[in-house]
């Protein structure tokens, strides 16, 4: 497994570590973690094929210009990310595209995507179409265009099986799988709430 990571194939652990290591004490989050958790992230997606990459693409640019904020700002967690960019007003944040907070949320709303997905392939349903169909309305499709929305569900149709996913998983048998999924999904939706919720107090969710 360790040679299959190495060569940029995706396993499911390094996600979850990724994860796991995201929040503080303090329950702040952590950047460098968050980052390197959304990198296994689209390596899965990307390891599904055509099928995401109107999501693939969109996370890898949005991951990497968070990065480069991260690398200039220097940036430790999501909180000081947010509190700093808030210091210019809000007039000025709306009006930048390129700020952290509004890259963070397309990743946030993404993230809800692929943890619903995640939830859904753990509680057994063999069609992965549907799941992926609901988790997608349940979160991403209200940001979406009519066009993306059409060509997502679409593509959702062409999906492999669970057993296939389960696969590409790369932790083992399926029921490896299974536990890994598991144990990885609390720390995804922790991430996700502390998010949500720094986003909220500071009137973040639907910037332009």
């Amino acid at each position: 497994a360790m040679a299959a990571a190495a060569a940029g194939a995706f396993s499911l652990r390094e996600v979850l570590d990724a994860f796991r290591g995201c929040v503080t004490e303090q329950r702040e989050v952590l950047l460098e973690p968050y980052l390197s958790g959304w990198r296994g992230l689209i390596r899965f997606l990307q390891s599904l094929g055509a099928v995401f990459s109107f999501i693939s693409k969109d996370a890898v640019a949005k991951v990497s210009l968070l990065e480069s904020q991260q690398q200039r700002h220097r940036f430790v967690s999501l909180q000081s990310m947010v509190e700093q960019e808030l210091l210019a007003g809000p007039a000025a944040l709306r009006a930048r595209p390129d700020s952290g907070c509004r890259t963070l949320l397309r990743l946030h709303r993404a993230l809800r995507w692929l943890q619903l997905f995640l939830q859904g392939l753990r509680s057994g349903e063999p069609r992965t179409s549907v799941l992926c169909t609901d988790a997608y309305n349940a979160s991403l499709a209200a940001h979406h265009p009519w066009v993306v929305r059409k060509a997502a569900t679409l593509a959702f149709c062409a999906l492999p099986s669970r057993d296939a996913f389960l696969e590409i998983m790369n932790v083992g048998p399926p029921e490896e799988a299974e536990a890994v999924l598991g144990e990885a999904i609390p720390y995804i939706a922790d991430v996700y709430g502390i998010t949500q919720e720094l986003l909220e107090r500071h009137g973040l969710l639907d910037l332009p």
